[in-house]
């Protein structure tokens, strides 16, 4: 066991890092936190975790030697999966190197027992450790109770918007608040192609021939290694069906989704589809978003709303997509929000009154309603906003929240109607403007 852990240790002071392009994500700020905490890195498989590390293994080998700052990636084949290999680790470090001041454990979730093993390394050395999971096992909601107040969790999204300017070299003049029509026609093309491809860093950097092949790789693997191997899933047509289900639905219920599989040959219980509905999320995939309501009651009972972790894989993999923009902005809506809200402490639901308006995003932060957005690609129908306006007074009249904004793909203004200021804001503006 020694040798292997010798062999990789060996062959990481010979691996070259890699130039990162910088991502809003800053880990330089958990670099030297008092007290000493874990830094759990989470997100879906491949939006980047590994090139976080990366950069700030640049920034560490400045000051440090490769003996004190140590990489592991537990997806190398090497590494067996057991206890035995992380019992042996740090004193075939300290043996072989010295005494490290930087653990950077990619993947380790893969390890059995590997919460228990982190907890002693935590307790008994003084070493500033960095973790990253693609899958919640290493998360804030997952997370092992050995590791309870000793972590703290980074979470990480495909690229935003402003993430992927950078990556495609895009320069924009942020304090130009108005931006030219040249710089609006860049943007816009930009745009164009966030929405359809996504912000998942590789497809973001492949030619675009090669994107469409990327993503339905990304969810091949997903769905083998992430959800059916890792909970020894036996039925695989059965949640290969529930997940092409959500992929194609904006909403759903256990009955609903029950009801479907069943009418498509798959006799699958209810409570292994709400199963099969936790492992899902489990890998990032998707996320679900309740309905709001004080009662606990109705947001376990009505429907949730089903957002994709990249828009990507709606367009390449969805067999309801034909370029359906109001679906491609209300998706990409949720997971800005979702990344935000990891950011800055806030919460994403929806709303519906029992006649049926909806209000598609109500933010809550410390338990009050912050903010009431609602998303529609084509505002310059009349009926369409006037439906949407119609359903966002209603909800500010209910929930006495009187920030409220219509996310659309041209309009920028501002009205008074009925004595409520709503805001309208092309997609591309709220985007940039953080």
């Amino acid at each position: 066991m020694n040798d292997t852990i010798k062999t990789i240790l060996y062959s990481w002071k010979e691996k070259k890092i890699p130039e990162v392009i910088p991502r809003d994500v800053n880990l330089e700020e958990y670099l030297n936190i008092k007290p000493r905490k874990i830094i759990a890195i989470t997100g879906f498989r491949r939006v980047g975790k590994t090139y976080l590390l990366y950069f700030i293994i640049n920034k560490l080998l400045k000051e440090h030697s490769r003996e004190e700052v140590i990489y592991i990636n537990f997806d190398d084949g090497r590494i067996p999966e057991n206890t035995e290999f992380l019992t042996h680790l740090l004193p075939t470090i300290k043996e072989t190197f010295s005494e490290p001041k930087y653990l950077l454990l990619d993947e380790i979730q893969n390890m059995h027992n590997w919460s228990k093993w982190l907890r002693r390394i935590y307790d008994n050395n003084d070493v500033n450790i960095f973790i990253t999971g693609s899958s919640s096992r290493v998360s804030s909601r997952e997370l092992p109770t050995e590791l309870r107040g000793r972590s703290l969790e980074v979470k990480v999204f495909p690229l935003s918007f402003n993430e992927f300017l950078r990556f495609k070299d895009i320069k924009i003049d942020y304090k130009d608040a108005e931006y030219s029509e040249n710089t609006r026609a860049v943007i816009l093309k930009a745009l164009n192609e966030y929405l359809l491809y996504g912000g998942m860093p590789e497809v973001v950097l492949a030619d675009e021939s090669k994107k469409f092949e990327i993503l339905q790789d990304y969810f091949r693997t997903v769905l083998s290694r992430d959800i059916i191997e890792r909970f020894n899933v036996g039925n695989e047509e059965g949640i290969k069906a529930l997940l092409k289900l959500l992929l194609n639905s904006t909403n759903y219920s256990i009955s609903k989704l029950y009801n479907t599989l069943k009418s498509m040959g798959h006799h699958i219980g209810k409570t292994t589809v709400l199963n099969y509905l936790s492992y899902i999320e489990s890998s990032y995939f998707i996320h679900s978003v309740p309905i709001f309501s004080y009662k606990i009651k109705d947001q376990m009972q009505y429907p949730r709303k089903v957002y994709i972790i990249d828009d990507g894989f709606i367009s390449s993999i969805s067999i309801k997509f034909s370029k359906d923009m109001g679906r491609l902005y209300e998706n990409m809506v949720a997971v800005e929000l979702l990344r935000r809200g990891a950011r800055n402490n806030f919460e994403v639901f929806y709303w519906k009154d029992q006649r049926g308006k909806e209000v598609d995003f109500v933010i809550i932060k410390n338990l009050k309603v912050e903010q009431l957005i609602q998303v529609s690609y084509d505002i310059s129908d009349y009926d369409t906003k006037k439906r949407v306006v119609a359903a966002l007074i209603k909800a500010s009249e209910m929930l006495k929240c009187n920030k409220l904004m219509i996310i659309n793909s041209s309009y920028d203004g501002v009205e008074e109607i009925k004595g409520k200021k709503i805001v309208f804001i092309p997609l591309w503006k709220w985007l940039l403007h953080i």
